[in-house]
Order: C-alpha cells, then structure tokens, then sequence
C-alpha cells in the first residue's frame, strides 16, 4: 500500500512522493473549508494543509540530511495523511549517531516554531483565521505540537528511537530495540484509547500505525541479528576446517 504514491521532485538525490490517500485528505479539508467560507474557506484551508506538510518535509529533510552527513542512504521521503516517513537504506547501531539523526527532525519543527514566534508575538490574541496572520498562528501552534508530539517514546518515532538509543549504551542493540518497540506499544494503545474517546479518527489510525511500525521493525532487527550470528558461525566454522592448527589469532568477521 506505500507503494500508491505519487513522485514529486528530488532533493540532493532525495525523492519526495506523497501517497494517493492524502488527496483524500486534502478534498476533506477542501470541503470543510467551503463549508464554512465558500471559496474563501477552500483555498486558505488547502493551503494551511499543504503549508504544515512542508513543515513536515522539512522535518523529515532534518533527518534525512542527518543520515546522508554519515553516509546512509535515504530512498525517499513519503507523505501520508498521519504524516511524513523517510525511508533510509540503513539505520545506524551507533547510538550517538541514531540520536544526532533522530533529533534533527524535531529540532526542525522547534527551529521553525522559533522564527514564527518573532512573527506572531506582536500580532493581537485574536486574528481572522482565514489570514496571513491566523496562517502564522497555525503553524507556528502546529511546529511545536509536531516537535513535542515526536517526542513520545513510542517506538519507532523520535522519541522511542532516543529511548532505543540510550537503552543501546548499556545492553545489546535487539534487547533495546524490545524495550523500545514494547514502551511503544504501550504508548501507542494509550494514544488509541484517548483518540477513540474524543473520537479523533485520525490519530488513533496514527498510534495504530505506530504500533504496526515498531513491531516490523523490531522484527526486522531481530531477523538481521539471526542472520549475522549464522554469517559468523559459517565463517568461523570455515576458518577452523581449513586452518585447524594455525596459530595466528582467529580474524574478525564482519560482512
């Protein structure tokens, strides 16, 4: 289903697409717009949605940008109605380097957040939504919620890839992606149970997203390890039937 997307342009290599179902959710903004201000209400309504995706492709270029300064790849960066996703070759086990990646997306938003404030803090409390002004309110609002929001230790956004990361400086990369994918879980069905409370459809599709994710990946991680300590055990196997009295020191393998 990721697959259902549309390709934009690229940036240093970077291709940026947004998946079919986000013009869905551009029609249903369209229209709530219309609903409330006619023509009006449509177009500074689709441009208030396409304004806060930048900012989350630029959260995602936060990233991505981060990643490529140490060499790992980024296919792409895939829009959604839940959000933005990028999508690296690899993620790093070093965790001084997964954190300096995962923290430049939020840092982003905060950044971005900041220059809005020296826009709106002399502008008055009230201001016509449909505006310029009720624009800078928005995102300026949006830009810290979407910093904070990443935040949350739920596995594998932000805040649980920081937990994974400091988790990864004391115990094996697989036992801290666990925790993480777990405390995600955790996270995430409480984020469900308070969406589908307040009836926030959106969000609660966004936490069980998250849930699906950090499972996958947690998976993913798991599956890799099996294959290495395979990868190693044929290895070291080979090097003792051919080499059975050599008394050089065992080489290390890597692959």
């Amino acid at each position: 289903m990721l697959d259902w997307s549309l390709k934009l342009f690229r940036v240093r290599g970077i291709q940026l697409a947004v998946h079919s179902s986000f013009f869905l959710l551009l029609a249903w903004v369209a229209y709530e717009g219309w609903d409330m201000a006619r023509w009006t209400g449509l177009v500074w309504s689709s441009v208030t949605l396409i304004s806060f995706f930048t900012c989350v492709v630029l959260h995602e270029f936060g990233h991505s940008f981060t990643a490529m300064h140490y060499g790992i790849g980024v296919r792409r960066i895939l829009l959604m109605p839940i959000g933005g996703m990028a999508e690296f070759e690899s993620i790093p086990r070093q965790p001084s380097r997964e954190l300096l990646i995962t923290l430049a997306g939020p840092a982003v938003n905060f950044v971005i957040a900041g220059v809005l404030w020296f826009v709106v803090r002399g502008m008055p409390d009230e201001v016509p939504l449909y505006s310029m002004a009720g624009l800078a309110y928005q995102l300026f609002f949006a830009n810290l919620a979407m910093g904070c929001f990443n935040l949350l230790p739920a596995f594998p956004m932000d805040g649980g890839r920081i937990l994974r990361a400091g988790l990864a400086y004391r115990m094996p990369y697989l036992r801290a992606t666990q925790i993480a994918a777990t405390v995600g879980k955790i996270v995430s069905l409480i984020g469900i149970a308070i969406a589908l409370w307040n009836s926030w459809w959106l969000l609660a599709a966004l936490f069980a997203f998250i849930s699906f994710a950090g499972e996958a990946e947690y998976r993913a991680v798991r599956r890799r390890e099996i294959e290495d300590a395979r990868w190693r055990e044929t290895l070291a196997r080979f090097y003792s039937q051919s080499a059975p009295n050599s008394p050089e020191e065992p080489p290390v393998l890597t692959r």
